[in-house]
């Protein structure tokens, strides 16, 4: 019995400490994520334009325009990937035959195997989320999460709302691999051994992570935003072909500047939140 309770402690732990390192990415990363999102899908043609339009129009607070979705989402989204690593890491254990209390260092195909475990629960959360935030941020009309879920509703029902689930699967399931080996790598070369992380060997691990993860999966996310903001039915290989035809190779990394500008400060706060989270968690 007092196993399964530490069980049950450990996994609750690993999603609230998740979910607060969702917060801490959020908050630092949302107006990146806004004039990434308008460069994928075709609003504005650079960075600058974008910015500088935003700013007229909404001023600062502009650059979190859709952020409820992820914030609401991404919360969750977090706690579940952390707790789905967390898990797949049980599972490695397990296969091996080895406890989990021993905490043997795991290889890098292990850990990789346990980071794309991650992301099949966490698409279940991630997909409807991402689907509301892409209508929000390329949408003419300054609607609320709740008028534009109920728009996506109206428009093409329940299924209409996980428009674009395998590209979101097939874009976290190579990139949360990437993402949590990356971090455990650096943070083990970084900590030279010790169990005792300083708070920047935290933040320089988690940030690297975020940039590894999208330069491997930014295509996929092009693909997928594309797939999310569209009006009707249209499959991946459709997408694919139509953005190819428009610019070739090119056309699947716009808005790569700002994804990576993005990514080494809100993967740098999301794991000093989690980090943080689990050491607070541990002495309760």
């Amino acid at each position: 019995m007092e196993e399964v309770d530490s069980v049950l402690v450990d996994n609750i732990k690993s999603f609230t400490s998740g979910g607060f390192g969702g917060i801490c990415a959020v908050l630092t990363g949302h107006p990146f994520d806004l004039v990434k999102v308008r460069l994928q899908t075709g609003l504005y043609d650079s960075s600058m334009k974008c910015i500088s339009d935003t700013l007229k129009k909404d001023g600062p607070l502009g650059f979190y325009r859709g952020v409820m979705p992820p914030l609401v989402g991404v919360t969750p989204m977090f706690a579940v990937s952390f707790w789905g690593y967390d898990l797949g890491k049980n599972l490695v254990y397990y296969y091996n035959k080895k406890p989990v209390s021993d905490n043997t260092p795991l290889t890098i195909g292990e850990i990789s195997f346990a980071g794309f475990f991650s992301a099949i629960p966490t698409t279940l959360v991630a997909a409807p989320f991402e689907r509301v935030k892409v209508v929000m941020q390329t949408s003419k009309a300054n609607n609320s999460m709740f008028q534009t879920v109920k728009q996506i509703l109206k428009e093409g029902g329940l299924r209409s709302l996980f428009k674009g689930s395998v590209a979101t699967l097939a874009r976290d399931g190579p990139g949360s691999a990437v993402y949590f080996a990356t971090y455990e790598i650096l943070k083990k070369k970084l900590s030279h051994g010790s169990n005792d992380l300083s708070l920047s060997a935290i933040m320089i691990s988690g940030g690297f992570a975020g940039v590894a993860m999208w330069v491997t999966i930014f295509p996929i996310d092009t693909i997928k935003s594309k797939q999310q903001s569209s009006v009707g039915k249209i499959s991946i290989a459709q997408v694919t072909r139509e953005i190819y035809g428009k610019g070739g190779v090119k056309a699947f990394f716009p808005g790569i500047g700002p994804a990576l500008a993005r990514s080494f400060p809100a993967n740098a706060a999301a794991f000093l939140g989690v980090e943080l989270a689990k050491s607070a968690l541990a002495k309760m």
